[in-house]
């Protein structure tokens, strides 16, 4: 072969091998795929994501996980708690969420029993110094209201206060609805969504009615996409059996609210505790498949909340499997710099 033509050979040669090379490792995918590998986006520039949960029954505090692209998620501090419940008749910490104020206060609340009228709220900085926790009680003046659970926070930047919202059953109260709820002694649980407002949560206004979907409904959560407001809730039902999510579309974080919509979690897995991530451009939904004993996850591309894909099977999550595995709680963003100081960390129960 002459040499001119042998090195131009040569020079394509070259030039094509990192395109044959990505073809191999990358072969065009055949067929559906329901829910195509993740392509996993870093959190935005400055941030990262916390994920606060419980393990057990709460009895050891408060726990939190960190990511950087909300499908891989590691344990922090060593697994162990980083505050010890202190208030409440079970002293129990359960469902905690954990929301950024706007002074960069991070206010969490908890379900402080299973059978009490108040919630846990407690403070703080860098999520490491806590300040004396407090026992909120939301339902104290509805003498037969069995519990309040699962508490969530909200901030209403339009009318500058936080949103505290909780289940709660109050017996008798919709009665015809008893029938489809779990036993509570001679009771039924029949849920629905109270709330009241704060600017400090030293003063909260009046307990409220907020949702009331003619169905027992638990873990509501917000979640915001497209420019609109979205609550997230379960479906308490027992007889028939649903215990599944489902969206209900909002018109501010104070309502009025929307029908929900149908299930978005896989036929008959029982779920609960929904918490919501903007991941890039993605919605991704994490929820307790708490009768299979697994975390689990939603995706909804491009934040379109009419098509969402299952991708448990591409998260890590801490200690699945185990005694300590993650039980409901909140994800949230967080300044990267805190993140990392919470992974270079290790300070124990406080």
């Amino acid at each position: 072969m002459p040499d001119r033509r042998r090195r131009q050979l040569l020079a394509l040669t070259a030039a094509l091998a990192p395109a044959l090379l990505a073809a191999c490792a990358h072969p065009p995918a055949r067929g559906p795929h329901p829910a195509p590998a993740a392509q996993p986006t870093p959190a935005p520039e400055g941030d990262a994501y916390l994920f606060a949960y419980f393990t057990g029954n709460g009895e050891d505090g408060l726990h939190l996980a960190a990511s950087s692209d909300g499908y891989r998620w590691d344990k922090l501090n060593g697994g162990a708690s980083y505050l010890k419940p202190a208030v409440g008749v079970s002293k129990l910490m359960r469902d905690p969420c954990i929301a950024r104020g706007p002074d960069g206060t991070y206010h969490m609340v908890w379900t402080a029993g299973w059978n009490e009228p108040g919630i846990g709220y407690a403070s703080s900085r860098d999520l490491v110094h806590w300040s004396a926790q407090r026992y909120l009680p939301v339902m104290a003046h509805e003498p037969t209201v069995l519990n309040a659970w699962a508490p969530e926070i909200a901030w209403d930047g339009r009318r500058g206060e936080f949103v505290l919202f909780w289940s709660s059953t109050i017996p008798g109260r919709f009665a015809d609805t008893d029938a489809g709820g779990d036993a509570a002694g001679r009771n039924k649980y029949n849920h629905r969504i109270y709330a009241a407002t704060t600017r400090d949560f030293a003063t909260l206004t009046p307990t409220r009615l907020f949702y009331d979907p003619g169905f027992s409904v638990i873990d509501a959560t917000f979640l915001r996409a497209g420019g609109r407001d979205w609550l997230l809730v379960k479906d308490e039902t027992r007889n028939p059996p649903r215990k599944y999510l489902q969206l209900v579309e909002a018109a501010s974080l104070q309502g009025p609210f929307g029908k929900p919509g149908g299930p978005i979690t896989p036929p008959g897995l029982w779920t609960e505790g929904p918490t919501a991530l903007q991941v890039g451009a993605d919605v991704i939904v994490y929820y307790d498949a708490y009768t299979a004993r697994h975390y689990g996850a939603l995706r909804a591309r491009g934040g379109d909340l009419t098509r969402w894909e299952d991708v448990t099977a591409q998260m890590r999550f801490p200690d699945e499997g185990t005694a300590q595995r993650m039980r409901h709680g909140t994800a949230f963003a967080a300044p990267a710099a805190l993140v990392a100081k919470l992974r270079a960390s290790n300070t124990g129960t406080r």
